[in-house]
């Protein structure tokens, strides 16, 4: 039977709010990249507090320990809703960064080095709210395309960091006060405007035809995100900028950022407002015709072969009924095809009428790779720590070298490294958005699995910490380039993996797990590896802290990261044999969905 006029306008402002609360997530992810600044003020805490190297990588390990208490934004994704979600992230976010704004700015007195460990960590769990309100409502929202949705936030999050570094610069001229100001003010704002819009949407993209559709919106806000990327790159490159040139590049970025992506959900909402109508108008007319029938009166297909039309819509009905049925157990034995493992439980049942006792056997069956997983049955598989373990040895060792940025450029003669924060940043999003992408393209032509990215990544990762060890001309650009590509792949390639290996579920606590990495990666080769390294290095100042000038100071360092990125490099290789058929199997019931759509079509 047809559509109602009330649910062909849910459907259309269904549409229409899922594309506008995209458009938010891609405002929120702009700015929530915040944890990845520290090098753009830490010098300024370090001289300001007196600090050695290694208090300063403690303090940016406190920052990412805040992202331990992620889990908590995990837990709260199931049971709270995604706009309280978002108030706390940019509440937290607004008193964290504030305070560091306070101190730097001299307002108040520096805080004993405790408390500013509370606020650092503060303003990093700040971004694990957010992060977790925008990935899950928007992979919820878009499952049929989760590469590229994850590539896209991801990819805005990299470019954050370049965002905050040249709107500051170009109208700050690299204030670290006024910085941490807007780190703190900035989001908050921006968090007020997708707690009215973005919400979870019902699923109403089922056809390949509407997949497809929803991959050409998605291409476009690829083609937008690599403008402004591409756009904030020519700004770092070409120089220093007159003031008016300066507030040209603020106001030209602004428009990128907010207005370029309304276009979509203006247009979806028209389209599909247009499209309706002409149904509506084809739903009226076919009811005008049935009543016709019912009152007697004849139509050329009704005196031919005069059908009731009340069993009509019951035989059409159940044809529908049965080719959904059909579709879910296809689509279910393409994914089921290997053998599932059973916990098997005998019960006594007492039989009511005689007294016989009959022993009934209930089979209870352990999810595999790809159906919905709890926690406990996730963290019990081997496949989740391989993944857990081969995430640290990529976001662990990139982390570290964002952290250390401002003092690696001052070891190598570099008093601004502003140049090098922007390049790992805008790298990072060509990583992030291309590997998600790429990912899904080849998914779906050549069943290629998922992780094999991650393993390819962490090559060119280690070459980058071997050409930063080596310390030759040039060679903080190119390690700078090489490692942002790689660590913006790791991240966007491992949200679509958790949650076609665990399930959608229980995606938001486990994403949140996931990213425990951070701050035990920060810990380990931040903290303790490069902060023992370097201060072993460093020679004392006046003021009581240390310094270190030249190549020696971490080429230690980078070499055990290089080392590192191997082993991570086969434990990714490990796990994409492991999931080899999940990812085969994928690809057979994406295939055979796009080829009944097809016939469908031509029927």
């Amino acid at each position: 039977m047809g559509e109602t006029r009330d649910e062909i306008v849910s459907s259309s402002t269904s549409v229409g709010r899922k594309w506008l609360g995209f458009v938010t997530a891609i405002w929120v992810q702009a700015i929530s990249g915040n944890n990845y600044t520290f090098a753009n003020y830490s010098g300024a805490l370090k001289t300001l507090m007196h600090l050695t190297q290694l208090q300063l990588n403690s303090l940016s390990v406190a920052k990412d320990v805040g992202k331990a208490f992620g889990i908590l934004a995990g837990l709260a994704s199931d049971r709270v809703s995604t706009p309280l979600i978002l108030l706390i992230g940019s509440i937290e976010g607004l008193i964290g960064y504030g305070v560091q704004w306070l101190v730097v700015s001299k307002r108040i007195s520096p805080l004993p080095y405790w408390q500013m460990c509370i606020f650092l960590a503060l303003g990093g769990n700040s971004t694990t709210w957010m992060n977790t309100a925008i990935l899950v409502t928007c992979i919820r929202n878009f499952r049929k395309n989760r590469g590229p949705v994850s590539g896209i936030l991801k990819g805005y999050v990299g470019l954050s960091t370049a965002i905050f570094t040249d709107v500051c610069s170009a109208l700050f001229a690299n204030s670290p006060s006024k910085f941490l100001l807007m780190l703190a003010v900035v989001p908050a704002v921006i968090c007020l405007t997708a707690i009215i819009f973005l919400r979870e949407v019902p699923q109403t993209t089922t056809s390949a035809a509407a997949v497809e559709e929803e991959s050409k919106y998605l291409n476009f806000f690829n083609v937008v995100a690599v403008i402004v990327a591409l756009y904030l790159l020519a700004y770092d490159i070409s120089g220093k900028h007159s003031r008016i040139i300066a507030l040209c590049f603020v106001s030209g970025l602004l428009f990128l950022l907010i207005a370029s992506p309304l276009f979509i959900p203006l247009y979806s909402i028209f389209k599909n407002t247009t499209s309706n109508n002409d149904v509506e108008s084809s739903v009226i007319h076919r009811q005008c015709n049935s009543n016709q029938v019912q009152e007697g009166k004849t139509l050329p297909e009704a005196v031919e072969k005069p059908v009731p039309v009340k069993e009509n819509v019951l035989r059409n009905e159940q044809v529908v009924q049965t080719e959904e049925k059909s579709a879910l157990i296809e689509e279910n034995d393409l994914r089921n095809d290997h053998v599932v493992e059973t916990e098997k439980k005998s019960v006594l049942v007492q039989e009511k009428d005689s007294g016989n006792d009959e022993v009934v056997e209930i089979v209870y069956k352990k999810p595999i790779l790809g159906e919905e997983h709890t926690i406990l049955e996730t963290v019990k598989t081997l496949d989740f720590w391989i993944l857990f373990l081969s995430f640290l040895c990529g976001v662990g060792t990139g982390l570290t070298v964002m952290n250390n940025l401002g003092q690696m450029g001052l070891a190598l003669g570099y008093a601004d490294v502003s140049m090098f924060v922007s390049l790992t940043s805008i790298f990072g999003f060509f990583g992030r958005i291309g590997s998600g992408t790429i990912s899904e393209y080849f998914l779906k032509n050549a069943a290629t699995p998922r992780p094999l990215w991650n393993a390819a990544s962490q090559i060119p990762m280690c070459l980058g910490y071997v050409v930063l060890a080596i310390a030759l001309p040039g060679s903080l650009y190119v390690g700078s380039i090489l490692v942002g590509i790689c660590y913006g792949v790791r991240l966007a390639i491992t949200v679509p993996v958790a949650s076609e290996l665990f399930g959608l579920k229980y995606f938001g606590l486990i994403y949140n797990i996931l990213i425990l990495n951070l701050p035990l990666g920060s810990f380990l080769f931040s903290g303790l590896l490069a902060g023992l390294l370097y201060d072993a290095q460093a020679t004392k100042t006046k003021g009581g802290g240390n310094t270190c000038i030249g190549a020696h100071c971490y080429g230690q360092v980078f070499m055990v990261m290089a080392l590192t990125c191997l082993v991570g490099f086969g434990l990714d290789v490990f796990l994409t044999l492991r999931t080899k058929n999940l990812y085969k199997n994928i690809h057979t019931a994406s295939r055979a969905k796009s080829s009944k759509s097809g016939v469908d079509q031509q029927k």
